[in-house]
């Protein structure tokens, strides 16, 4: 090779090296997930390269999971297998959504343990917050449970990936105060999950809503009413969509959130509790025995899953007979309900279906002649009553159901996870939250009056007001302040919520801060000119108040107060350690390192006890079907007598021990008795693989052999027309004679063999000839595909034409005689015929042979 040759050579080397190397670098991850956590179910979804957007199913295939955990005696069950248990309701935790981020005092605990008495509910004496006590040794806050539940669907999501995922956007509930947030965000730290974003739901079904009609928005505004009735709350959201230029990406879609109204109580769970109690006292009037079933817990669990199933045929029926084996002493329980009785047990759940329609035009400042479409979303808005009266309440022809109920939060999520990904490049779609809760700053400043007496006077200053747009910053100044002083972040003017959601809502609090060291820092600085205080608060992409660290909060003119700025950045990152700094957070759950220990030790837990019943069901599996294997006529053919009996004993052993010790055994032993039956089993199974593999490898190369041939007719090819060298057709030659020689030689050896011995005839061995045989095969048939067809050979010049010119007055006759006599003499007109139609034949027969290969 020339120099340049070996530079070129050399350079695309270094690049190939490059390229593994970046690819070495590059983050094996790239798929995202999302989580829409409603109250009764959760459904996750994936993307990933190939799979732009698709819901995971979970172990039973279904496309949804109960939010439900069981916890008893060292095992975990989570979704329907948790539900399942109805044997122990007081081990399953389930609608953990209404008591994240709540105080103990809070009456929202209370209402959850009148529906769920089988629990007991108990105050962590250090926080104040509550915790499930499943024994005396074990208690569970509802941000532990629901990190379990965060990684079960993160675990949904990579069997369905068939990948690590990390990465998730989660939703949580438009109405989610701060504290309620912050407690699903530490949920998902324990869970090991990375959090791109909370994304409130209405926002996600919004997003997936517009995404699939991108098409459809323009500079127009279009004003839309998502109407979503869940398991248990109800949320209405106006949403404005249009198109609007932007100064990086020109001009983009944009859906705005304008208004939302919500009650936190009113959904499908309640109804399904009062079809549950009515069944309940059915069941008690047919006095089948003197107890009380609603004093059983396990009966109750009963019917509260019939009062479920029964809500569901009855939005497509008007009755139906609700059925229930073994409810309470062994007695069954059957009696008919119709849906004029579920409406009236729920007419007053009904009359609360316009509120958060009013509620959402309200916070929007529109009418309803401002909304083009109310369109339906959640399970809950199925029932025939809730549609009935809804459409009253809009005074529209028909309500939108063209939105998947189930899974359109999900689908919305999964998309804002891509779009926050860096393994994905999605079409932007700008999305503009509302703060549902407007926020304030309070502090009390000391005041000089007009005769010289000094008072105190409380300030207020709104940081974002309610439905203020977020992602947003905002600046709060604190003029006159040369001494140390206190500030407190609470929530504003909350008179637009009902009495109920009020009185859940939690302290209005959200921290008070105490800064000290003021005055000593402007003492040093006396020179000074005092610009203020300045604090910068943000409100980031999932709705989380925070101070901003890269900023500085303090300012005095031409010098920065940088360390009282560092104590209020650190207010919302979890604290500070600065001894200046006196941070009170009364809604904060402050997470330490123990429950992620705890929940880790349960998910090595659960992931050894999947291990082991693997490995048992494998060798509880191998033992049976080998057992029937010694019988099949293919298995029998290739084992002496000898090895037959061993094999039957060992397996006859083996299968005793697991019926005395094997189902108690540790994983092991049960790995060790595996490996060693496999091992036994091992020459046995080969030799019955290789006979099986044999007829069609053979045919295989019996049939390549064949078509190869064919190439060795070329050599009849006239050499003006021949495509290969001598050497390569050669080279196939003697490929093909050894192929047959080594076949006949092998096939003779192995008939010689008793099939108990190892076979001679390899099935590996077939595939390296055929191998081979191709590789010869393909590299012919390439040359020809980019062959070029070679230009006929010029007949010589005539002695008249070559000395035309110099003859140039010769008479016309004897040039026409003088040439007629050299064609004469070169190739007689027949002759050339002839020779003509053979040449093409050549070709046409090579060209055949091409065909059959192509």
């Amino acid at each position: 090779l020339s120099r340049a040759c070996v530079q070129v050579i050399m350079r695309r080397k270094m690049l190939w090296a490059l390229f593994c190397l970046v690819l070495a670098l590059l983050p094996s991850q790239t798929a995202v997930m999302s989580v829409d956590l409603g109250s009764e179910w959760m459904k996750v979804a994936i993307v990933k390269p190939g799979v732009p957007m698709e819901i995971a199913l979970n172990k039973e295939s279904r496309r949804k999971t109960p939010i439900a955990v069981c916890l008893k005696e060292n095992e975990r069950l989570f979704g329907d297998s948790a539900l399942g248990s109805v044997k122990n309701p007081k081990f399953v935790y389930r609608y953990l959504q209404s008591l994240l981020g709540k105080k103990h005092d809070n009456p929202q605990v209370a209402f959850y343990q009148k529906r769920f008495s089988e629990h007991q509910l108990v105050k962590d004496a250090s926080r104040g917050t509550v915790l499930f006590r499943n024994s005396e040794e074990m208690q569970y806050s509802p941000e532990e449970l629901l990190g379990m539940v965060l990684n079960y669907s993160r675990g949904l999501a990579q069997d369905f990936a068939e990948q690590p995922i990390k990465d998730a956007v989660i939703t949580v509930p438009a109405f989610f105060n701060q504290a309620e947030r912050r407690a699903v965000l530490q949920a998902a730290q324990m869970a090991g999950v990375k959090v791109l974003q909370l994304i409130n739901d209405n926002t996600a079904v919004a997003l997936n809503y517009g995404v699939f009609r991108r098409k459809d928005i323009n500079s127009t505004a279009q004003n839309m009413m998502f109407y979503d009735m869940g398991s248990g709350s109800t949320t209405a959201t106006i949403v404005t969509y249009q198109t609007v230029k932007t100064k990086d990406s020109g001009t983009q879609p944009q859906l705005q959130i304008r208004g939302v109204g919500f009650d936190r109580s009113l959904g499908g769970f309640e109804m399904d509790l009062r079809l549950r109690d009515h069944l309940a006292k059915l069941f008690n009037e047919q006095k089948k025995t003197k107890k009380d079933v609603r004093e059983n817990h396990r009966a109750m669990a009963k019917l509260l899953k019939e009062a479920q199933r029964l809500k569901t045929v009855l939005s497509a029926n008007a009755e139906f007979m609700a059925q229930v084996e073994g409810l309470l002493d062994e007695m069954d329980f059957k009696a008919k309900v119709t849906r004029v009785e579920f409406e009236a047990l729920c007419a007053d759940l009904f009359e609360r279906v316009p509120g958060p329609v009013q509620e959402a035009l309200s916070s929007a400042e529109m009418s309803l002649d401002e909304i083009e479409q109310v369109i339906l979303v959640g399970g809950s808005t199925r029932v025939p009553k809730v549609q009935e009266v809804l459409l009253k309440a809009v005074g529209k022809e028909e309500l939108g159901k063209n939105i998947n109920a189930d899974e359109a939060a999900a689908m919305g999520a999964v998309y804002q996870a891509a779009a926050l990904s860096k393994a994905f490049k999605v079409k932007p779609f700008l999305v503009r939250e509302a703060a549902v809760f407007p926020i304030q700053v309070e502090f009390t400043r000391e005041t000089e009056d007009e005769d010289g007496s000094r008072s105190l006077k409380h300030n207020k200053r709104i940081l974002f007001q309610r439905m203020a747009p977020y992602p947003q910053r905002k600046v709060i100044t604190f003029n006159r302040y040369t001494d140390d002083f206190a500030f407190d972040i609470n929530y504003g003017d909350l008179s637009f919520l009902g009495q109920n959601d009020l009185s859940v809502f939690g302290s209005l609090n959200l921290t008070t801060v105490q800064l000290s060291g003021v005055s000593s820092s402007f003492q040093k600085h006396m020179d000074a000119e005092s610009k203020g205080i300045k604090a910068h608060f943000n409100m980031d992409e999932s709705g989380m108040l925070l101070l901003d660290r890269s900023l500085p909060c303090l300012n005095s003119g031409s010098f920065d107060l940088s360390e009282l700025g560092n104590t209020i950045s650190s207010l919302f990152g979890g604290g500070s350690s600065e001894p200046n700094a006196n941070v009170t957070e009364p809604v904060q759950v402050i997470l330490s390192s123990v429950p992620i220990l705890m929940l880790q030790d349960l998910t090595d837990r659960d992931l050894e006890k999947q291990e082991r019943e693997k490995t048992l069901n494998s060798l509880e599996a191998f033992i049976f079907e080998t057992q029937d294997k010694m019988y099949q006529e293919e298995y029998q053919a290739v084992v002496s007598e000898e090895e037959k009996e061993a094999i039957t004993t060992k397996l006859s052993e083996a299968s005793a021990w697991m019926d005395e010790d094997g189902y108690s055994a540790v994983t092991k032993e049960l790995r060790e008795k595996l490996q060693e039956l496999r091992k036994l089993c091992k020459a046995m199974f080969f030799r019955v693989e290789e006979r099986r593999k044999w007829p069609d490898h053979l045919a295989a190369l019996e049939s390549m052999l064949n078509h190869s041939s064919f190439f060795l007719s070329v050599k009849l090819t006239p050499e003006d027309d021949q495509i290969f060298t001598e050497v390569e057709l050669k080279t196939l030659d003697r490929v093909i004679n050894e192929t047959i020689t080594w076949k006949n030689d092998t096939v003779a050896e192995q008939e010689k063999r008793s099939p108990t011995e190892r076979p001679v005839l390899l099935s590996k061995d077939i595939e390296s000839k055929l191998s081979l045989l191709d590789r010869e095969v393909h590299y012919l048939l390439n040359k020809a595909k980019f062959a070029k067809p070679r230009a006929k050979a010029k007949a010589n010049s005539t002695a008249s034409e070559s000395s035309s010119k110099a003859n140039s007055t010769a008479s016309e006759s004897s040039s026409k005689a003088n040439s007629s006599k050299t064609e004469e003499k070169v190739i007689p007109p027949k002759e050339e015929t002839k020779d003509k139609g053979q040449r093409e034949g050549g070709k046409t027969q090579y060209i055949s042979v091409m065909a059959l290969y192509i």
